[in-house]
């Protein structure tokens, strides 16, 4: 096989591969575009969650409202303090599980929220 025809095989294998990331996988290649999902596709502890959120509390966890320091940096990138996270129920768990929702921004009012089921492994934007 030739150079070129090396080549060609490991842009089609390159294209071929990219075609088939996740939207989660790419969340993490571009954090300024992780995959949405509506507030109504959400599991009803979230969307409780999110509510709570804009009203200020109360919440079921002391950690709630703590400061998320993205350090997996599969957000978008904002200075320390923008984002607080918030413990999401897992029916059935002894732990606070691995749900979550993110906020950005004032914490009654935020600009952004995101949520995650796998402990910020992935990240999907809440669209209202």
């Amino acid at each position: 096989m030739s150079v070129l025809a090396r080549g060609m095989a490991v842009i089609l294998v390159s294209a071929l591969t990219l075609a088939s990331v996740s939207d989660a996988a790419l969340a993490r290649v571009r954090p300024d575009t992780p995959p949405e999902v509506a507030l109504q596709e959400l599991p009803p502890e979230a969307r409780e969650v999110h509510a709570q959120i804009r009203a200020g509390g109360p919440f079921h966890y002391d950690r709630d409202g703590v400061i998320f320091g993205n350090r997996e940096r599969i957000l978008p990138l904002q200075p320390r303090g923008y984002y607080h996270e918030y413990t999401v129920q897992t029916p059935g768990s002894r732990t606070r599980g691995a749900r979550r929702v993110i906020c950005g921004g004032p914490k009654t009012a935020p600009d952004v929220c995101f949520y995650t089921d796998d402990h910020y492994q992935s990240f999907r934007r809440i669209r209202p």
